[in-house]
């Protein structure tokens, strides 16, 4: 044979491997046998799936960053909490808030908001997050909610372990007619404990700068050593651990950190949009993990490189339906 065509059709080896096919999508979506990303969350909900199998004896660790939040996700966390199908929460300050601040005024979008002009936006008073809009009066009424709650707080004690703030926060909207939207009030109604160790970096720590400022005589104090001892020991505690995680940065490393101590999570799931390029913890890869000791191997492992808002919807109702 010529050299030109034995380079053309050289002999390959077999494969015994999964058909590449997107038969059935009426019924049953065959995710892992469609490719790309769609495989990648085939292997998630087949080991979300494994863990709910497992799940009286499995400890699930559930992270997030706060534009979840900002976003309708939101409303599949909350029935997550509600529910129980998590154990253990970590999320940012935003995530937070902005679960109290939507019961007080909701956020809104617009399609076309991505290119509309920050200096003019501030102009009229209103924020951005991508194309959902957050006018500054939520704001305003999330201070009017928060003052009187800080006062509540200080005479009571001075000192607060941010796990306890939270709780206390899901507390404070047990009479609001819509609090069954807010999956902090379902963390405080299960007594889920949720992890913040950032907990000043958002409109929390705006208000409580302006509270002990202005309000109080005696500074009142956010503290987070407990939590970490709290965390840690769970995490060494469980026989095995689940971890599901949006995003990347403090949130991913807060929850793959505490496995560490148990020489790494049973199950991760992971649904970001970082690369691993820059060396940065939002990108770092599974195997990255693995080396680390905060994941024990590869076997039960998903990486999804896929915006959240598309992939995570996805996966619940694969899981749950």
């Amino acid at each position: 044979m010529a050299i030109d065509k034995e380079s053309v059709l050289k002999e390959s080896k077999p494969l015994k491997k999964m058909k590449v096919h997107g038969n059935n999508f009426f019924n049953n979506i065959p995710w892992k046998n469609i490719g790309f990303q769609a495989t990648n969350l085939g292997y998630a909900i087949d080991i979300w799936k494994k863990i709910e199998k497992n799940r009286k004896q499995t400890t699930i660790f559930f992270g997030f960053t706060s534009n979840i939040i900002s976003s309708g996700l939101r409303d599949i966390i909350t029935w997550l909490v509600k529910n129980k199908k998590i154990d253990v929460i970590v999320t940012t300050a935003g995530g937070v808030e902005e679960d109290i601040i939507k019961l007080l005024k909701p956020f809104v979008l617009d399609k076309d908001a991505w290119k509309w002009k920050g200096k003019q936006l501030r102009e009229k008073g209103i924020n951005r997050i991508g194309n959902i809009l957050v006018p500054n009066d939520r704001y305003i009424a999330f201070e009017k909610h928060m003052t009187p709650f800080f006062k509540k707080l200080i005479s009571q004690k001075q000192t607060w372990r941010v796990k306890e703030f939270i709780w206390e926060l899901g507390k404070s909207v047990k009479d609001f007619n819509n609090k069954e939207e807010s999956w902090v009030y379902w963390a405080y109604k299960h007594k889920i404990p949720v992890f913040s160790p950032a907990i000043t970096d958002g409109s929390i720590g705006d208000m409580l700068y302006f509270f002990n400022k202005y309000e109080s005589s005696l500074p009142l104090h956010l503290e987070i050593a407990e939590d970490l001892v709290e965390i840690n020991t769970i995490a060494v505690n469980s026989k095995n651990t689940g971890i599901i995680i949006l995003g990347g940065g403090l949130v991913k490393h807060h929850i793959i950190n505490a496995n560490l101590m148990r020489e790494g999570a049973d199950y991760a799931i992971y649904i970001n949009t970082a690369i691993e390029y820059d060396g940065s913890l939002s990108g770092a890869p599974a195997e990255e993990s693995i080396a680390w000791g905060k994941i024990k191997n590869h076997k039960n492992v998903a990486e999804v490189w896929c915006d959240a808002t598309i992939a995570f919807p996805i996966l619940v109702k694969e899981v749950f339906k």
